[in-house]
């Protein structure tokens, strides 16, 4: 349940305001050179978000540096396992102390109590967005192997939808009934906190076409991207890759925690109106596209790996 993918294997650990996040890669290939630069590039997109002019980003500031325990020598992956930790050190755990027994609206408080009995009341603590940043370490040492192979990742967003597509992914990628590609995709974008929806092809609503309009029609002599003249499907048919680009979008929901307070639930059933203290992201829709490529990455090189 902390672990994602087979032969490419990403465990995360830690919680928001722990002493730090960090994860195991399994089966990342040896003579790797890691691209340290890449990978600060990554995290600053995930902790400005991709617009720089967005509203309402969270006023913690992270330095997000990793430090690697395993798996490198002279910045080149030894075929063992990468581990990696980044330390929380902007955190103010204090500020939650009012949420201890309480379990704020649409959030995990209740459900993680009700599982375990016990939770983290610390800003979500594993339930946060905190966890998100080792997704994007293992996401960046993933794009850069497929950035190898050609296969490359852009996203953008719009309110409360991320577009990602992915071009370079040869036909042939996937497998069908269960082990489909669209599934391992969705799989990972609902993975991401606050994911709600997930959809492929080349416009969100692609599913709403007639039976007509549907169906890509082949071009003539096409292949690779150019294989049918529109992309309906997104990229994948039957569950396995056509050549065109794989597009797809995932849906999110805004923040929970408003800032004019909430009304939380007792251990009882009482309700108390809380007003919030620590730090969220009034708006974090800037700061996803970044986590939607690293998680897709993970899983298009987890299949082609099996």
């Amino acid at each position: 349940m902390n672990s994602f993918g087979n032969q490419f294997r990403l465990t995360t650990f830690g919680e928001s305001h722990g002493t730090a996040v960090g994860g195991v890669v399994d089966g990342c290939p040896a003579g790797i050179v890691i691209d340290h630069a890449f990978i600060a590039e990554e995290l600053l997109r995930r902790r400005v978000g991709d617009d720089s002019t967005a509203y309402g980003l969270t006023t913690r500031q992270e330095s997000d540096h990793v430090e690697w325990l395993s798996g490198l020598m002279n910045d080149i992956t030894l075929g063992t396992p990468l581990s990696f930790i980044i330390k929380n050190t902007d955190c103010h755990p204090e500020d939650y102390e009012s949420l201890r027994d309480l379990c704020r609206p649409g959030h995990a408080d209740y459900t993680y109590t009700a599982k375990y009995g016990i939770r983290d009341h610390r800003g979500g603590g594993r339930a946060s967005g905190r966890e998100t940043v080792v997704r994007v370490v293992a996401g960046a040492i993933a794009k850069q192997i497929l950035r190898d192979k050609g296969i490359t990742f852009c996203s953008s967003h719009h309110d409360h939808e991320v577009c990602c597509a992915i071009d370079g992914v040869p036909s042939g990628v996937g497998a069908p009934i269960f082990d489909r590609l669209n599934a391992r995709l969705a799989y990972a974008m609902l993975s991401i906190p606050s994911a709600m929806a997930f959809a492929m092809g080349d416009t969100p609503e692609a599913f709403r076409l007639s039976q007509k309009e549907y169906p890509d029609q082949w071009q003539p002599h096409g292949k690779g991207d150019t294989l049918t003249f529109t992309n309906h499907c997104g990229g994948i048919q039957g569950g396995i890759s056509n050549g065109m680009p794989i597009v797809f979008h995932v849906g999110f929901h805004l923040p929970p925690t408003h800032p004019e307070g909430m009304e939380c639930r007792d251990n009882d059933g009482g309700l108390h109106h809380i007003a919030p203290h620590g730090r969220h992201d009034n708006n974090h829709i800037p700061r996803l596209p970044v986590i939607v490529e690293a998680m897709a990455a993970i899983a298009l090189l987890d299949l082609l790996n099996s």
